[in-house]
């Protein structure tokens, strides 16, 4: 029988580690398949074959964690063949793996020296892709360290703080099976200090703030082309918010309401709200007149979703994409600071959904005062594990900042999630209301001080070894 070709393998472990990154109770077994990953890139006899098996690794890997962009690719365009398009991304994720692993390999010879390398590069990577407009840090290890009490390590560094332990357990297991044992031991007591943190971690105390969050089931596409009006997503939302009792708030999703729907909603509470002319994704605190007290634009665009590069020079391009799908993209402007909303005398930190997935705007408003979180959202676009996902990244969001926070959603999970992550009374099928009572906290984590330079740190460190085991296996 033939041997399996090396780059054949490192895809199936691209996948496997992948499949850690999936909502099931066993992800936290992702140490073990990029363990198998690192030794199998480093094992290659030169950096061009050290980026090629990392290239098909990245490119399996965002293919699993990510296909649900596949369907939805193939639902936007009307043929669910064109979902292949999708293939560009994947591809174009796993060079930008293949490029940190060619540098991880100049940068080091020895074997058990590149696997220490690629694993900090691997946590600088991670960071990396949540900078610029066309940041999209979706498939992140740290995510991984959810199921167990080690996640709460995350209000000390961030979600990069997480995916530094599961890197450095993975090299250090590489390290085990090419008897070098000290990084071993290093990594378990790390392990151990993080469970026990977690563990011990328990829910801040502070006033309740009833509130009233909905799901919608509305389709999305049908949002979009306006072949369903917002009057009549109107009536649907009035009629759910109809369970609201004295004292609660209501929370409406992303995009909730128009500039001619704004006079129905029932306030006071939160809503997100839509406008073409001009072209803004905003979230808005209302008062119980019905008048808008404070606002807040989406702080990340959604690339190539919400932003298009060079928009006006190529939109003739852009228009044959625009005849395609039925509706108009436009170019929606990202916000140029992020205020908390205050309404009644309670601060809350309003961010409008993909802005979930980037750690630094919870972390921006919480360091403003904000005092329960609260993410109105369309999960709508996504199909299968996608919404799951997000809501992964929500619950993180909640530890990194030690907030409550709110979602109130269409076609996602509605509800609460407390500050150590855990959710609260949620709803994640069918349309209806939920009754949430957040407390309202206050106090500034570590990650909300500092941010991710304790994981950046730590991620050089791995670096920093790499280089000093590269000089002394070499005996420089």
């Amino acid at each position: 029988m033939p041997p399996v070709p090396p780059f054949l393998i490192a895809a199936l472990l691209g996948a496997l580690l992948a499949a850690c990154g999936l909502p099931l109770p066993w992800s936290f077994l992702s140490p073990l398949p990029l363990a198998f990953l690192l030794a199998c890139v480093a094992d290659a006899a030169t950096p061009r074959q050290v980026a090629g098996r990392m290239w098909w690794a990245g490119f399996a890997y965002s293919a699993v964690h990510l296909w649900w962009l596949t369907a939805f690719l193939g639902k936007i365009f009307h043929f669910a063949p064109l979902g292949v398009l999708a293939l560009a991304l994947y591809a174009l994720e796993g060079a930008f793996f293949a490029l940190m692993a060619y540098l991880a390999a100049r940068l080091v010879r020895t074997r058990e020296a590149r696997v220490w390398a690629l694993a900090g590069g691997w946590v600088l990577l991670e960071w990396l892709r949540f900078l610029g407009p066309l940041a999209f840090p979706w498939p992140t290890l740290g995510y991984t360290l959810l199921p167990t009490p080690a996640m709460q390590i995350a209000d000390l560094g961030g979600v990069l703080l997480g995916s530094v332990l599961v890197a450095a357990t993975a090299a250090s297991f590489v390290s085990v099976r090419w008897e070098n044992r000290w990084p071993h031991r290093l990594v378990t007591f790390a392990w151990l200090a993080a469970l026990a943190y977690g563990i011990t971690r328990v829910p801040g105390q502070g006033s309740e703030q009833p509130m009233l969050v909905l799901r919608t089931d509305f389709d999305s596409f049908g949002r979009a082309t306006r072949q369903l009006t917002p009057e009549e997503q109107l009536a649907v939302q009035q009629r759910l918010s109809a369970a609201r009792t004295p004292g609660e708030m209501v929370v409406w999703s992303e995009t909730a309401l128009t500039p001619q729907t704004l006079p129905g909603f029932p306030g006071p509470g939160i809503s997100g709200l839509g406008t073409v002319e001009p072209h803004r994704n905003s979230v808005v605190s209302l008062d119980a007149a019905g008048q808008i007290t404070a606002r807040n634009e989406k702080a990340k665009p959604v690339p190539f979703g919400e932003y298009f590069p060079l928009y006006g020079p190529l939109h003739p391009g852009y228009q044959v994409l625009e005849n395609a799908i039925g509706f108009e993209l436009g170019a929606l402007p990202p916000a140029h600071d992020l205020t908390p909303l205050t309404l009644n005398g309670v601060t809350y930190g309003a961010y409008i959904c993909y802005d979930s997935v980037f750690p630094w705007v919870a972390r921006q408003l919480v360091q403003k005062g904000a005092q329960v979180l609260v993410n109105p959202s369309n999960d709508g676009w996504y199909d299968g594990w996608g919404v799951q996902q997000h809501f992964m990244m929500g619950r993180v969001r909640a530890i990194e900042t030690r907030r409550w926070l709110v979602r109130s959603v269409n076609r996602g999970i509605a509800g609460a999630v407390d500050d150590l992550g855990q959710p609260v009374r949620t709803l994640s099928r069918g349309e209806g209301a939920v009754q949430v009572r957040p407390r309202l906290l206050s106090g500034q984590t570590v990650y909300v001080r500092v941010g991710n330079l304790p994981a950046l740190l730590l991620a050089a460190l791995m670096l920093v070894y790499a280089v000093r085991l590269d000089r002394w296996e070499r005996g420089l």
